[in-house]
Protein backbone atom coordinates (compact mmCIF):
# COMPACT_ATOMS: atom_id res chain seq x y z
CA UNK A 1 0.00 0.00 0.00
CA UNK A 2 1.67 3.14 -0.92
CA UNK A 3 1.30 5.84 1.12
CA UNK A 4 2.63 9.72 1.88
CA UNK A 5 3.78 11.10 4.51
CA UNK A 6 4.09 14.90 5.94
CA UNK A 7 7.63 16.77 6.30
CA UNK A 8 7.85 14.67 9.34
CA UNK A 9 6.77 11.33 8.36
CA UNK A 10 10.54 10.15 7.74
CA UNK A 11 10.86 10.11 11.73
CA UNK A 12 7.44 9.03 12.52
CA UNK A 13 6.97 5.59 10.08
CA UNK A 14 3.97 5.11 12.67
CA UNK A 15 2.44 7.80 11.52
CA UNK A 16 1.38 8.34 7.63
CA UNK A 17 -1.62 9.95 5.64
CA UNK A 18 -3.08 7.13 3.58
CA UNK A 19 -3.85 7.96 0.68
CA UNK A 20 -5.95 5.21 -0.76
CA UNK A 21 -9.53 4.16 -0.35
CA UNK A 22 -9.32 1.66 1.84
CA UNK A 23 -10.52 2.00 5.74
CA UNK A 24 -7.81 1.55 8.38
CA UNK A 25 -7.44 -1.29 10.69
CA UNK A 26 -8.46 -0.17 14.18
CA UNK A 27 -6.33 1.14 16.10
CA UNK A 28 -5.18 -0.98 19.00
CA UNK A 29 -5.61 1.47 21.34
CA UNK A 30 -9.11 1.42 20.23
CA UNK A 31 -9.75 -1.96 20.69
CA UNK A 32 -12.27 -0.97 23.45
CA UNK A 33 -13.37 2.26 22.34
CA UNK A 34 -16.58 3.05 24.32
CA UNK A 35 -14.58 4.88 26.76
CA UNK A 36 -12.97 7.32 25.27
CA UNK A 37 -15.99 7.99 23.09
CA UNK A 38 -17.81 8.87 26.45
CA UNK A 39 -14.62 10.96 27.50
CA UNK A 40 -15.51 13.32 24.31
CA UNK A 41 -18.82 13.56 25.33
CA UNK A 42 -18.55 14.33 29.14
CA UNK A 43 -15.22 16.05 28.33
CA UNK A 44 -16.07 18.92 26.05
CA UNK A 45 -19.93 19.06 27.82
CA UNK A 46 -17.78 19.93 31.14
CA UNK A 47 -16.51 22.91 29.83
CA UNK A 48 -19.38 24.33 28.10
CA UNK A 49 -21.67 23.55 31.58
CA UNK A 50 -19.19 25.59 33.49
CA UNK A 51 -19.29 28.35 30.84
CA UNK A 52 -23.45 28.39 30.52
CA UNK A 53 -23.17 29.07 34.59
CA UNK A 54 -20.78 31.94 35.18
CA UNK A 55 -22.90 34.15 33.24
CA UNK A 56 -26.47 33.06 35.40
CA UNK A 57 -24.64 33.58 38.30
CA UNK A 58 -23.10 36.92 37.50
CA UNK A 59 -26.72 37.87 37.06
CA UNK A 60 -27.75 36.41 39.80
CA UNK A 61 -25.54 38.53 42.19
CA UNK A 62 -26.67 41.98 40.53
CA UNK A 63 -23.12 41.99 38.53
CA UNK A 64 -22.82 44.76 35.77
CA UNK A 65 -22.39 43.23 31.91
CA UNK A 66 -18.60 44.89 32.37
CA UNK A 67 -18.39 42.51 35.38
CA UNK A 68 -19.83 39.17 33.72
CA UNK A 69 -17.64 40.04 30.33
CA UNK A 70 -14.22 39.80 32.16
CA UNK A 71 -15.60 36.91 34.14
CA UNK A 72 -16.29 34.51 30.79
CA UNK A 73 -13.04 36.12 29.12
CA UNK A 74 -11.24 35.13 32.49
CA UNK A 75 -11.47 31.36 31.80
CA UNK A 76 -8.82 31.69 28.89
CA UNK A 77 -6.22 33.72 30.55
CA UNK A 78 -4.80 30.50 31.65
CA UNK A 79 -4.42 28.42 28.64
CA UNK A 80 -3.32 31.16 26.29
CA UNK A 81 -0.08 31.13 28.54
CA UNK A 82 -0.35 27.61 29.96
CA UNK A 83 -1.50 25.23 27.04
CA UNK A 84 2.11 24.28 25.50
CA UNK A 85 3.55 23.64 29.01
CA UNK A 86 0.89 21.32 29.87
CA UNK A 87 0.76 19.85 26.40
CA UNK A 88 4.17 18.87 27.05
CA UNK A 89 3.37 17.26 31.14
CA UNK A 90 1.52 15.45 29.03
CA UNK A 91 3.63 14.28 26.75
CA UNK A 92 5.84 12.91 29.23
CA UNK A 93 3.93 11.91 32.24
CA UNK A 94 1.10 10.50 30.62
CA UNK A 95 -2.07 12.06 29.04
CA UNK A 96 -4.49 10.42 31.37
CA UNK A 97 -3.01 11.28 34.68
CA UNK A 98 -2.55 14.57 33.86
CA UNK A 99 -5.91 14.89 32.43
CA UNK A 100 -7.64 13.25 35.24
CA UNK A 101 -5.59 16.06 37.57
CA UNK A 102 -7.34 19.02 36.37
CA UNK A 103 -10.97 17.28 35.97
CA UNK A 104 -9.86 16.62 39.68
CA UNK A 105 -9.40 20.12 40.38
CA UNK A 106 -12.29 21.48 38.72
CA UNK A 107 -14.90 19.16 40.34
CA UNK A 108 -13.63 20.34 43.77
CA UNK A 109 -13.89 24.00 42.77
CA UNK A 110 -17.35 23.29 41.88
CA UNK A 111 -18.89 23.59 45.06
CA UNK A 112 -17.20 26.70 45.79
CA UNK A 113 -18.94 29.00 43.45
CA UNK A 114 -22.11 29.53 45.09
CA UNK A 115 -19.62 30.31 48.44
CA UNK A 116 -18.31 32.84 46.75
CA UNK A 117 -20.63 36.17 45.92
CA UNK A 118 -17.69 38.73 45.12
CA UNK A 119 -16.28 40.20 42.08
CA UNK A 120 -12.38 39.64 42.71
CA UNK A 121 -12.32 36.39 44.12
CA UNK A 122 -15.24 35.18 41.84
CA UNK A 123 -12.83 35.84 38.92
CA UNK A 124 -9.85 34.48 40.86
CA UNK A 125 -11.72 31.20 40.99
CA UNK A 126 -13.03 31.85 37.39
CA UNK A 127 -9.40 32.08 36.15
CA UNK A 128 -7.81 28.61 37.87
CA UNK A 129 -11.34 26.73 36.99
CA UNK A 130 -11.25 27.77 33.35
CA UNK A 131 -7.78 26.68 32.92
CA UNK A 132 -8.42 23.58 34.58
CA UNK A 133 -11.35 22.77 32.35
CA UNK A 134 -9.82 23.93 29.10
CA UNK A 135 -6.36 21.70 29.99
CA UNK A 136 -8.51 18.55 31.01
CA UNK A 137 -10.34 19.22 27.41
CA UNK A 138 -6.93 19.54 25.97
CA UNK A 139 -5.79 16.56 27.63
CA UNK A 140 -9.19 14.71 25.58
CA UNK A 141 -8.27 15.94 22.47
CA UNK A 142 -4.35 14.36 22.97
CA UNK A 143 -5.42 11.18 24.31
CA UNK A 144 -8.02 10.39 21.16
CA UNK A 145 -5.08 11.52 19.03
CA UNK A 146 -2.92 8.94 20.73
CA UNK A 147 -5.21 6.31 20.57
CA UNK A 148 -6.47 6.65 17.26
CA UNK A 149 -2.83 6.77 16.33
CA UNK A 150 -3.96 9.98 13.79
CA UNK A 151 -6.45 8.16 12.38
CA UNK A 152 -9.23 10.83 11.53
CA UNK A 153 -12.25 8.21 11.23
CA UNK A 154 -11.87 7.66 14.66
CA UNK A 155 -11.04 11.01 15.52
CA UNK A 156 -14.22 12.19 13.59
CA UNK A 157 -16.07 9.56 15.66
CA UNK A 158 -15.16 10.87 19.14
CA UNK A 159 -16.04 14.85 17.73
CA UNK A 160 -19.33 13.55 16.96
CA UNK A 161 -19.96 12.30 20.70
CA UNK A 162 -18.65 15.90 22.08
CA UNK A 163 -20.76 17.41 19.66
CA UNK A 164 -23.76 15.69 21.86
CA UNK A 165 -22.20 16.81 25.03
CA UNK A 166 -22.32 20.53 24.01
CA UNK A 167 -25.88 20.14 23.18
CA UNK A 168 -26.74 18.36 25.88
CA UNK A 169 -24.76 20.55 28.90
CA UNK A 170 -26.38 23.41 28.15
CA UNK A 171 -30.21 22.08 28.51
CA UNK A 172 -29.82 19.78 31.96
CA UNK A 173 -27.74 22.93 33.48
CA UNK A 174 -30.34 25.51 32.78
CA UNK A 175 -33.04 22.97 34.30
CA UNK A 176 -30.89 22.61 37.19
CA UNK A 177 -30.68 26.07 37.16
CA UNK A 178 -34.54 26.80 37.29
CA UNK A 179 -35.06 24.41 39.56
CA UNK A 180 -32.63 25.38 42.59
CA UNK A 181 -29.90 28.31 41.42
CA UNK A 182 -26.31 28.09 41.81
CA UNK A 183 -25.74 25.11 44.48
CA UNK A 184 -27.44 22.29 42.12
CA UNK A 185 -26.02 23.35 39.12
CA UNK A 186 -23.01 23.53 40.64
CA UNK A 187 -23.13 20.28 42.25
CA UNK A 188 -24.38 19.09 38.98
CA UNK A 189 -21.06 20.10 37.53
CA UNK A 190 -18.99 18.41 39.86
CA UNK A 191 -21.15 14.81 39.42
CA UNK A 192 -20.54 16.18 35.48
CA UNK A 193 -17.12 15.64 36.29
CA UNK A 194 -16.95 12.34 38.03
CA UNK A 195 -18.45 10.70 35.28
CA UNK A 196 -15.63 11.76 33.30
CA UNK A 197 -13.38 10.51 36.36
CA UNK A 198 -14.75 7.00 35.61
CA UNK A 199 -14.40 7.30 31.69
CA UNK A 200 -11.05 8.56 31.87
CA UNK A 201 -9.99 5.75 34.68
CA UNK A 202 -11.72 2.91 31.60
CA UNK A 203 -9.46 4.09 28.92
CA UNK A 204 -6.32 3.41 27.99
CA UNK A 205 -3.11 5.34 29.37
CA UNK A 206 -1.07 6.07 25.79
CA UNK A 207 2.46 5.26 25.65
CA UNK A 208 5.10 7.32 26.70
CA UNK A 209 8.21 8.06 24.61
CA UNK A 210 10.91 5.38 24.45
CA UNK A 211 14.28 5.83 26.23
CA UNK A 212 17.36 3.99 23.95
CA UNK A 213 14.44 2.78 21.85
CA UNK A 214 12.93 0.92 25.09
CA UNK A 215 9.24 1.70 26.18
CA UNK A 216 9.59 2.76 29.85
CA UNK A 217 7.25 4.14 32.32
CA UNK A 218 7.06 7.86 32.68
CA UNK A 219 9.86 9.20 34.64
CA UNK A 220 9.91 10.11 38.29
CA UNK A 221 7.07 13.85 38.54
CA UNK A 222 9.52 16.49 40.70
CA UNK A 223 8.12 19.61 42.09
CA UNK A 224 10.08 21.72 39.31
CA UNK A 225 8.71 20.37 36.87
CA UNK A 226 5.08 22.45 37.27
CA UNK A 227 7.59 25.36 36.24
CA UNK A 228 7.24 25.76 32.13
CA UNK A 229 10.65 25.60 30.24
CA UNK A 230 11.37 27.88 27.69
CA UNK A 231 12.65 25.11 25.47
CA UNK A 232 9.65 23.15 25.90
CA UNK A 233 8.53 26.66 24.47
CA UNK A 234 10.83 26.64 21.58
CA UNK A 235 11.00 23.22 20.51
CA UNK A 236 7.06 23.53 20.68
CA UNK A 237 6.71 26.45 18.20
CA UNK A 238 9.09 24.77 15.87
CA UNK A 239 6.45 22.61 15.00
CA UNK A 240 5.28 25.00 12.99
CA UNK A 241 8.26 24.55 10.66
CA UNK A 242 6.46 21.49 9.97
CA UNK A 243 4.08 22.32 6.40
CA UNK A 244 1.56 20.51 7.22
CA UNK A 245 1.34 21.84 11.15
CA UNK A 246 1.77 25.32 9.46
CA UNK A 247 -1.02 24.87 7.00
CA UNK A 248 -3.76 23.27 9.85
CA UNK A 249 -2.75 25.96 12.50
CA UNK A 250 -3.83 28.58 9.22
CA UNK A 251 -6.94 27.26 8.98
CA UNK A 252 -7.27 27.21 12.44
CA UNK A 253 -7.23 30.51 12.59
CA UNK A 254 -9.51 30.92 9.96
CA UNK A 255 -12.03 28.72 11.54
CA UNK A 256 -11.77 30.83 14.59
CA UNK A 257 -12.45 33.95 12.66
CA UNK A 258 -15.74 32.74 11.25
CA UNK A 259 -16.82 31.75 14.66
CA UNK A 260 -15.80 35.07 15.93
CA UNK A 261 -17.77 36.64 13.09
CA UNK A 262 -20.73 33.96 14.43
CA UNK A 263 -21.14 35.09 17.76
CA UNK A 264 -20.58 39.34 17.23
CA UNK A 265 -21.49 40.40 13.48
CA UNK A 266 -24.00 37.27 12.65
CA UNK A 267 -25.90 38.20 15.37
CA UNK A 268 -26.04 41.54 15.48
CA UNK A 269 -27.18 41.08 11.90
CA UNK A 270 -29.93 38.72 12.51
CA UNK A 271 -30.83 41.14 15.36
CA UNK A 272 -31.28 43.78 12.56
CA UNK A 273 -33.61 41.86 10.62
CA UNK A 274 -36.04 41.47 13.50
CA UNK A 275 -35.07 37.88 14.09
CA UNK A 276 -36.51 36.34 17.67
CA UNK A 277 -33.48 34.66 20.57
CA UNK A 278 -35.68 31.62 19.39
CA UNK A 279 -35.04 31.67 15.57
CA UNK A 280 -31.42 32.69 15.96
CA UNK A 281 -30.35 30.25 18.67
CA UNK A 282 -32.24 27.30 16.07
CA UNK A 283 -29.65 28.42 13.37
CA UNK A 284 -26.50 28.09 16.07
CA UNK A 285 -28.08 24.37 16.78
CA UNK A 286 -28.06 24.10 12.79
CA UNK A 287 -24.49 24.52 12.83
CA UNK A 288 -23.75 22.17 15.78
CA UNK A 289 -25.98 19.31 15.06
CA UNK A 290 -24.71 19.56 11.71
CA UNK A 291 -20.61 19.80 12.78
CA UNK A 292 -21.43 16.34 14.50
CA UNK A 293 -22.69 14.68 11.47
CA UNK A 294 -19.87 15.78 9.47
CA UNK A 295 -17.50 14.64 11.74
CA UNK A 296 -18.25 10.78 10.75
CA UNK A 297 -17.15 11.68 7.12
CA UNK A 298 -13.89 13.02 8.55
CA UNK A 299 -12.21 9.46 7.69
CA UNK A 300 -13.57 8.96 4.08
CA UNK A 301 -12.69 12.44 3.14
CA UNK A 302 -9.11 11.85 3.84
CA UNK A 303 -9.33 9.18 1.67
CA UNK A 304 -10.74 10.48 -1.31
CA UNK A 305 -8.06 12.87 -2.04
CA UNK A 306 -5.23 15.63 -0.78
CA UNK A 307 -6.64 16.27 3.06
CA UNK A 308 -4.42 20.03 3.24
CA UNK A 309 -6.29 20.75 -0.44
CA UNK A 310 -9.61 19.32 1.23
CA UNK A 311 -9.34 21.37 4.45
CA UNK A 312 -8.14 24.54 2.47
CA UNK A 313 -11.20 23.98 0.21
CA UNK A 314 -13.67 23.45 3.25
CA UNK A 315 -12.59 26.41 5.09
CA UNK A 316 -13.01 28.41 1.83
CA UNK A 317 -16.76 27.93 1.54
CA UNK A 318 -17.32 28.26 5.05
CA UNK A 319 -16.11 32.03 5.19
CA UNK A 320 -17.84 32.02 1.93
CA UNK A 321 -21.24 30.77 3.71
CA UNK A 322 -21.44 33.28 6.65
CA UNK A 323 -20.18 36.09 4.65
CA UNK A 324 -22.98 36.24 2.11
CA UNK A 325 -25.55 36.51 4.83
CA UNK A 326 -26.61 40.24 4.09
CA UNK A 327 -27.05 39.09 0.08
CA UNK A 328 -29.63 36.27 1.62
CA UNK A 329 -32.43 39.00 1.83
CA UNK A 330 -33.23 38.14 5.80
CA UNK A 331 -34.87 34.62 4.17
CA UNK A 332 -34.89 32.36 6.65
CA UNK A 333 -34.96 29.33 5.08
CA UNK A 334 -31.61 30.24 3.05
CA UNK A 335 -30.17 31.24 6.25
CA UNK A 336 -31.08 28.09 7.40
CA UNK A 337 -29.74 26.30 4.59
CA UNK A 338 -25.94 27.62 4.62
CA UNK A 339 -25.92 27.48 8.42
CA UNK A 340 -26.78 23.50 7.67
CA UNK A 341 -23.80 23.18 5.27
CA UNK A 342 -21.54 25.41 7.21
CA UNK A 343 -21.83 23.17 9.90
CA UNK A 344 -21.28 19.86 8.04
CA UNK A 345 -18.36 21.59 6.11
CA UNK A 346 -16.86 22.55 9.27
CA UNK A 347 -17.41 19.11 11.09
CA UNK A 348 -15.95 17.10 8.39
CA UNK A 349 -12.30 19.68 8.22
CA UNK A 350 -12.04 19.55 12.36
CA UNK A 351 -11.23 15.88 13.00
CA UNK A 352 -9.08 16.04 9.67
CA UNK A 353 -6.77 18.91 11.01
CA UNK A 354 -6.23 16.89 14.50
CA UNK A 355 -5.62 14.02 12.15
CA UNK A 356 -3.16 15.99 10.45
CA UNK A 357 -1.15 17.45 12.92
CA UNK A 358 -1.14 13.81 14.83
CA UNK A 359 0.04 12.49 12.17
CA UNK A 360 2.87 14.84 11.15
CA UNK A 361 4.41 15.32 14.76
CA UNK A 362 4.02 11.50 15.59
CA UNK A 363 3.20 9.44 18.25
CA UNK A 364 4.95 11.18 21.18
CA UNK A 365 4.53 14.74 20.65
CA UNK A 366 0.16 14.78 20.49
CA UNK A 367 0.39 16.98 24.08
CA UNK A 368 2.98 19.66 22.25
CA UNK A 369 0.58 19.76 19.33
CA UNK A 370 -2.47 19.98 20.60
CA UNK A 371 -1.32 22.74 23.61
CA UNK A 372 -0.07 24.84 20.57
CA UNK A 373 -3.12 24.49 18.97
CA UNK A 374 -5.05 25.18 21.80
CA UNK A 375 -2.95 28.56 22.08
CA UNK A 376 -3.31 29.69 18.91
CA UNK A 377 -7.31 29.51 19.37
CA UNK A 378 -7.05 31.51 22.57
CA UNK A 379 -4.78 34.37 20.87
CA UNK A 380 -6.95 34.39 18.12
CA UNK A 381 -10.29 34.38 19.73
CA UNK A 382 -8.68 37.26 21.67
CA UNK A 383 -7.60 39.07 18.52
CA UNK A 384 -10.02 38.78 16.45
CA UNK A 385 -13.31 40.25 17.96
CA UNK A 386 -11.89 43.65 18.62
CA UNK A 387 -10.49 43.85 14.69
CA UNK A 388 -14.25 43.14 13.90
CA UNK A 389 -15.65 45.54 16.20
CA UNK A 390 -13.43 48.58 14.26
CA UNK A 391 -14.48 46.91 10.99
CA UNK A 392 -18.04 47.31 11.69
CA UNK A 393 -18.00 50.74 13.25
CA UNK A 394 -16.15 52.12 10.47
CA UNK A 395 -18.00 50.33 7.44
CA UNK A 396 -21.33 49.44 9.32
CA UNK A 397 -22.46 45.36 10.04
CA UNK A 398 -23.80 44.77 6.53
CA UNK A 399 -20.32 46.03 4.58
CA UNK A 400 -18.07 44.53 7.06
CA UNK A 401 -19.08 41.06 6.63
CA UNK A 402 -18.05 42.17 2.39
CA UNK A 403 -14.48 43.53 4.41
CA UNK A 404 -14.28 40.38 6.28
CA UNK A 405 -14.62 37.78 2.82
CA UNK A 406 -12.54 39.85 1.17
CA UNK A 407 -9.61 39.69 4.01
CA UNK A 408 -9.92 36.16 4.97
CA UNK A 409 -9.87 34.97 1.15
CA UNK A 410 -6.51 36.60 0.76
CA UNK A 411 -5.09 35.23 3.93
CA UNK A 412 -5.93 31.95 2.32
CA UNK A 413 -3.20 32.74 -0.25
CA UNK A 414 -0.33 32.39 2.16
CA UNK A 415 -1.69 28.63 3.12
CA UNK A 416 -2.01 27.62 -0.45
CA UNK A 417 1.94 27.98 -0.45
CA UNK A 418 2.41 26.24 2.64
CA UNK A 419 0.47 23.69 1.17
CA UNK A 420 2.43 23.47 -2.26
CA UNK A 421 5.94 23.86 -0.29
CA UNK A 422 4.65 20.71 1.74
CA UNK A 423 3.99 18.68 -1.43
CA UNK A 424 7.13 19.07 -2.62
CA UNK A 425 8.47 17.60 0.17
CA UNK A 426 6.52 14.49 0.71
CA UNK A 427 7.93 12.60 -2.63
CA UNK A 428 10.92 12.42 -0.69
CA UNK A 429 9.56 10.95 2.21
CA UNK A 430 7.02 8.86 0.13
CA UNK A 431 7.96 4.51 0.51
Amino acid sequence: MRTNRFAAAGKNPDYEIDMTNETPARPSGLRNPAAIYVVGLFGMGYTDLYIFLIPLYGLSLGMSAGEIGLLVGGRSLLAVFLSIHIGVLMDRFGTRLVTLFFVWTAIVLAPVFPLVPWFWPLLLLQIVNGGALSFAWSGAQTLIAQLAEGEAEYIGRFSFYARIGTTVAPLITGVSWDLGGAWPAYMLAALWGIVLTIALLRAPEARTAPIDGAVQAAPRFRLRDTLPRLSDYVNCFALLAIPAVATTMAIIFLRTATNGVQFSLYVVYLKGIDLTGTTIGLLFSAVEIFSGIGSLFAGRAMRLGDPQKTMLSGTVFSIVLICVTPFLGGIYALLLAANVVRGWLQGVVQPMMFSVQAKAVGPYRQGAVVGLRQTMNRLAAIAIPPIMGVIADGWGTTASFVVLGIFLTLLCAPIVRITRRGAQVRPAASD
